[in-house]
């Protein structure tokens, strides 16, 4: 592979010295669960979104879930999420018995759209989960008014988020919860599955770590059925030593972000991302949007570029959530963006040369694609 899609070894090797002395004593003492690092890195990151409170979890999707059962979500309530994000957003819902609804996103950004939104909230409507994709956060300035005007709960799916914001603050810190995930190729990474839960409410706080923990404050005494998902104290070194680094890996992403945009200004037939105005991006993400998506993405694997699609199946047409109420065309943005995204590769360690090779062979990869389309057309 001449340049990876993602290179999450050169974050680990950055950390190791720092991270294996805390491992060695993690070991040596055999504590494993909980600890003074996950408290530790609780409060740091809860300080560094600007939340009063953070309480790790086992992985993004159980977060998604509590902190909707926190907020009080319950089986048969719906929750609307866009149909353009990773399926977890949705599993998170169908796993408390609630049922997500699904809705189209913006042709610009392929961000939440406040207006379809509002067009499906229904009697049993009681929740709304903006997905802050691609390292960029949903239009919130529009969404929080319009969820206190219809009394709906707000839940961020900050899992592509660490670190970005808005006009109104900080990705994770804008609605009554938030949930992330820690997944290894996030801004933010552990070194496995792990995750967070994000609130200024100490009562959804308290609720999230009693029913992570088997629905249990103190050992044995259970006061609900609950879950086993906790932060274990090997991942939170990792996240510790990361979080440190975040502010200047996301500069380095937010660098190769406009590295981008200069060499590809000028190709025709690439569409490249859009910023919402205000928004200070994270660029979790760098997804360009071409004809003939799935030739060119043929073309750069060829040169040994690594190139992804995220995501190439809108939800509604997933077999997991197909539904005679979400036919085909029942979503034109998302359906008609899922034929044309392509995720460039982005990492913080990205270099100039890299994106140069990156940007030739998407010219040669489009140009080649454009070519084969016009002959394939031709007149015999």
């Amino acid at each position: 592979m001449t340049v990876p899609f993602l290179n999450v070894a050169a974050q680990q090797a950055e950390i190791a010295d720092e991270v294996l002395p805390v491992w060695q004593a993690q070991f040596a003492s055999a504590a494993f669960i909980g600890g003074p690092e996950v408290s530790a890195f609780e409060r740091e990151y809860a300080a560094y979104i600007g939340v009063p409170h953070c309480v790790g979890v086992a992985n993004g999707t159980d977060a998604v879930e509590i902190a909707l059962r926190a907020v009080g979500i319950r089986p048969g309530d719906e929750v609307i999420i866009p149909v353009n994000t990773f399926i977890a957003t949705a599993e998170a819902v169908t796993r408390i018995g609630a049922v997500p609804v699904f809705v189209d996103v913006d042709p610009e950004c392929l961000l939440i759209d406040p207006a379809a939104v509002e067009a499906a909230i229904s009697p049993r409507t009681r929740a709304l989960v903006p997905v802050h994709l691609y390292g960029q956060t949903a239009p919130m300035e529009a969404l929080l008014p319009l969820a206190a005007r219809h009394g709906l709960v707000v839940v961020e799916d900050a899992a592509q988020s660490q670190g970005a914001s808005s006009t109104l603050g900080s990705a994770g810190a804008l609605g009554h919860v938030a949930a992330t995930s820690f997944y290894p190729g996030k801004n933010l990474g552990a070194a496995g599955d792990a995750g967070a839960v994000l609130t200024a409410d100490p009562a959804i706080a308290e609720f999230v770590r009693n029913f992570g923990s088997h629905g249990s404050t103190v050992k044995y005494v259970h006061d609900r059925a609950g879950v086993n998902s906790r932060l274990d104290a090997v991942q939170a070194a990792v996240l510790r030593a990361k979080l440190r680094r975040l502010d200047g890996w996301n500069a380095a992403r937010r660098l190769a972000a406009a590295r981008y945009a200069e060499l590809l200004a000028d190709i025709p037939g690439v569409r490249l991302p859009t910023s919402r105005a205000g928004n200070a991006d994270v660029w979790h993400l760098y997804v360009i949007q071409v004809d003939d998506r799935d030739r060119v993405l043929t073309g750069l694997g060829d040169a040994g570029i690594g190139a992804a699609i995220h995501y190439p199946t809108p939800l509604h047409l997933t077999t997991a959530y197909a539904d005679p109420g979400y036919p085909v065309g029942r979503f034109p943005v998302a359906e008609a963006a899922a034929d044309r995204i392509l995720s460039l590769p982005m990492f913080p360690h990205l270099t100039p040369e890299q994106q140069s090779l990156v940007a030739a062979a998407v010219t040669r990869a489009v140009t080649s694609s454009a070519l084969a389309e016009a002959a394939s057309g031709a007149t015999p």
